[in-house]
């Protein structure tokens, strides 16, 4: 089972810390949910591709080699000349934790040609995306129209939310929005700071009961150190995390959700699921995202297949 994504792929202007003066050192690092992920679960053996749009520009053609040459289909990836490529500057703390600021006004993420993304939603095994496309205007129709047009196809639909505050003209709009898509999923990753906002419940037990209310068949809810909690229609876990000393955070979540769903796709998808399956599924994720909590960067943090033992 191939897995497709759609969505942003961007520059995280990642700051590396401080110069002599005092100033902010910062890497350009490819980055962007769903480009991440591809790359998480190509890292990991399985087949991916990727469909979204970069600017005619040094920083397009930046991520369109590291795709590449991470072996990601890039055959549904646009050039546009209409936007610069998206830029998300990242700042992060002294204890890992990120915050973000966006270059998009508008960026070239937003500009998915709808033809295309259809297309290539049409032949998807698997089709994932996340909300940072649903808060621009310029492409929520285009990626939840392939969407819809995936699940009439009969493939698998997975969504991470992967909120983002700054994104949105307000946090009613950003629930409205998030929330409208819940149906057309099959398997939905939240974070335990997403629970409230995407069900209206906080605990993690009951954010994934109202995600199987909605229609979600297996919703996972990661803890962060503290592993993920999943439920699988009446069946259910939490799974201890791995400890590690932080680097930083960045991608750790869709090194998560792509090695979760590298063992789902590689395994025959939700028919051949067990819940001993997904409790290994699971592990195999927390070990998968520790390893790059514990490295700096996303995608070169990223594990490779031989890093991890499965179950």
């Amino acid at each position: 089972m191939k897995i497709t994504t759609i969505g942003e792929i961007l520059i995280d202007m990642t700051q590396t810390g401080t110069d002599a003066n005092g100033n902010a050192v910062f890497a350009a690092i490819p980055g962007g949910a769903p480009a991440n992920l591809a790359v998480a679960a190509r890292k990991l053996g399985v087949e991916t591709a990727f469909v979204g749009c970069v600017g005619d520009d040094p920083f397009g053609a930046i991520l369109k080699k590291t795709l590449l040459h991470y072996g990601v289909d890039t055959s549904g990836l646009q050039t546009t000349d209409c936007a610069d490529t998206t830029l998300a500057v990242v700042t992060v703390d002294p204890h890992g934790e990120r915050s973000f600021a966006f270059c998009r006004k508008p960026g070239a993420d937003t500009q998915i040609n709808r033809a295309r993304a259809l297309e290539a939603a049409s032949h998807a095994d698997m089709l994932h995306f996340g909300s940072v496309s649903l808060a621009a205007t310029a492409c929520r129709e285009t990626i939840i129209s392939a969407v819809r047009r995936a699940k009439e196809s009969g493939a698998l639909i997975t969504y991470d939310p992967n909120y983002r505050a700054s994104l949105w003209n307000s946090e009613g709009e950003a629930i409205g929005i998030m929330r409208s898509v819940l149906p057309l999923c099959d398997i939905v990753k939240i974070s335990e700071e997403e629970t409230l906002l995407l069900t209206g419940r906080e605990a993690p037990e009951e954010a994934a009961e109202v995600l199987m209310e909605r229609g979600v068949k297996l919703a996972v809810v990661t803890l962060g150190a503290n592993g993920a909690y999943w439920k699988y229609g009446k069946d259910s876990g939490t799974v201890p995390g791995f400890r590690v000393k932080v680097a930083d955070t960045n991608g750790t979540g869709d090194t998560f959700f792509g090695a979760f769903l590298s063992r789902i796709a590689k395994h025959g998808g939700l028919s051949h699921l067990t819940p001993e399956r997904i409790e290994c599924y699971v592990r195999y994720a927390n070990r998968a995202a520790s390893i790059t909590a514990s490295r700096p960067g996303a995608i070169p943090a990223m594990p490779t297949e031989d890093e991890l033992t499965e179950e």
